[in-house]
């Protein structure tokens, strides 16, 4: 019976392991995932850094009696400075995004860019399909407006409430907009034939409000445009 329990003892791994074995344990261990999700991100430790910086800035005790002045200077700088990175990197991507979205336009799904639909608003010009290139030009004039944050198009609006609404914002170009919204129903909706004069119209205006900057603008409470 004894000679069985030591032969049991000696098959069982020793529990105080080597220095090989210790170092072999601790690098599976910390292989896990759970480790790797534990360690900070690239956001904490940027936070963690400026922390740090203020806190070595006011324990510092500076000589003469500007020192403590000079520390708020020097915090106020590098709050500017944060401030300052995040307009000019963190603007940019929300324009981005906002200019790539999903958006109902005219009751219809719509995921191209202004820039998008005038190129295939002028390749079905070229064609002679003035239909296409009249209804793709108008809904590149609305998708611009809202890409430069000038005018909102909410689900189920029209094109005469755009062109009422726009018309608000861009008054030298109101009679214009109305009419490229009558070509639009026209062409899509009451099934006239498109012309190439037609279409030079909604161009014309499409340019125009292009190149002017709004002249009033009416928010409300969700940030759009009246």
């Amino acid at each position: 019976m004894t000679s069985a329990i030591a032969r049991l003892a000696d098959s069982v791994p020793p529990l105080t392991p080597d220095g090989e074995e210790a170092r072999r344990w601790a690098e599976q261990e910390l292989s896990k995932p759970v480790y790797a999700e534990a360690e900070p991100t690239l956001f904490d430790r940027i936070a963690r850094a400026i922390a740090e910086f203020f806190q070595r800035l006011f324990a510092t005790q500076l000589d003469g009696p500007w020192g403590s002045t000079a520390a708020v200077i020097a915090a106020v700088i590098v709050i500017v400075l944060i401030v300052g990175a995040f307009l000019v990197w963190g603007r940019p991507r929300a324009t981005h995004r906002s200019r790539v979205a999903v958006a109902e336009l005219f009751g219809e799904t719509e995921t191209r860019s202004a820039a998008q639909l005038r190129t295939d608003a002028e390749a079905r010009a070229a064609r002679g399909d003035w239909d296409a290139a009249i209804v793709l030009r108008f809904r590149a004039l609305a998708r611009g407006l809202v890409e430069r944050g000038a005018v909102e198009t909410p689900p189920g609006a029209t094109v005469h409430a755009f062109a009422r609404r726009a018309g608000r914002v861009f008054p030298a170009s109101a009679d214009s907009l109305e009419e490229a919204a009558a070509a639009f129903d026209d062409v899509r909706y009451l099934r006239r034939p498109g012309t190439p004069e037609l279409y030079a119209r909604v161009v014309q205006v499409d340019e125009a409000v292009s190149r002017s900057r709004p002249a009033v603008l009416e928010p409300v409470a969700n940030g759009t445009v009246r």
